[in-house]
């Protein structure tokens, strides 16, 4: 018994890893979604984090009272995770998942354990090993998942049809070019959004990496997420004031736009960022 409770306690990253994705999932679906309705995706990022800041502030400041003091080199990768898997990330994978489709954009995130290995053993996080199975075993990955990006990039094959169920949950509300690059992409506007997905995987395998740093200096895990879901808030905030001169796509109401951001924020952002900040500290 005490050996399978064993087993079962050196799995937990792993499993909390699948929870992850299933959520990740479903944000893409809802994403999918706000953006056929008109929502503009500078916006949904913003909104996304300033809900997941909303949960996680109080959170923080009630489980982890006896935190370590903040300090400038907190502060400063606390800024880095929240640029690199906050508001650069999520911005350059709606937008890539806007000229592709939700289940290439999906499909291109295979690269992100792959980037991840690389960075970690460039910067010294990570040793390759190759005379172990577990070294072999991650570079294979590693060379398998970016031939499979390379295949999803550049080979178009015959286009399958499935049929429809005409299930329409935003009432055929579709604006904007965003449908339209969605429905029928380009092969510009594919190559693009393929580049977008991989600038995308990129800065999230860096976000992992910065985040492996933060949690040695800083191992809390519900206030270094807090952090970094403000410091997402405020950058994608500033980038979306920035450059959305519409402000009704500000309003939110009682539809999927609402939906989507405190799904994306409360669970894609608060939750999931406090288990990954947990499963990267226990595997370092």
């Amino acid at each position: 018994m005490d050996q399978i409770l064993t087993i079962l306690h050196g799995l937990k990253p792993a499993m909390l890893m699948v929870v992850v994705q299933v959520v990740f999932a479903g944000v893409n679906v809802l994403y999918k979604l706000a953006e056929n309705d008109g929502m503009s995706s500078k916006v949904m990022v913003s909104y996304r984090f300033i809900f997941a800041s909303a949960v996680m502030i109080p959170l923080a400041l009630i489980v982890e009272r006896k935190r370590p003091k903040l300090t400038w080199t907190v502060l400063l990768q606390a800024f880095f995770c929240g640029l690199l898997g906050g508001s650069l990330s999520q911005n350059l994978y709606i937008v890539s998942m806007t000229l592709t489709s939700a289940t290439f954009v999906s499909a291109m995130t295979n690269l992100i354990p792959g980037i991840t290995f690389i960075v970690a053993v460039t910067i010294g996080l990570e040793k390759v090993g190759f005379g172990t199975m577990a070294g072999k075993a991650k570079v294979l990955g590693t060379l398998i998942g970016i031939g499979g990006a390379m295949l999803l990039t550049f080979y178009k094959g015959v286009q399958i049809n499935t049929g429809s169920v005409h299930v329409d949950l935003v009432h055929h509300q579709h604006h904007g070019a965003s449908s339209s690059y969605s429905s029928h992409p380009s092969s510009a506007h594919h190559l693009w959004g393929a580049l977008l997905a991989l600038g995308s995987c990129i800065s999230y395998a860096l976000w992992l990496n910065v985040q492996a740093k933060m949690g040695e200096k800083y191992p809390c895990y519900y206030s270094s997420t807090a952090l970094t879901c403000i410091m997402a808030a405020i950058q994608s905030t500033v980038f979306a004031l920035c450059l959305e001169k519409d402000w009704s796509q500000w309003k939110l109401g009682w539809n999927v736009r609402l939906l989507t951001v405190a799904f994306a924020g409360i669970l894609g952002s608060g939750l999931m960022f406090s288990l990954v900040a947990w499963c990267v500290r226990l595997k370092v």
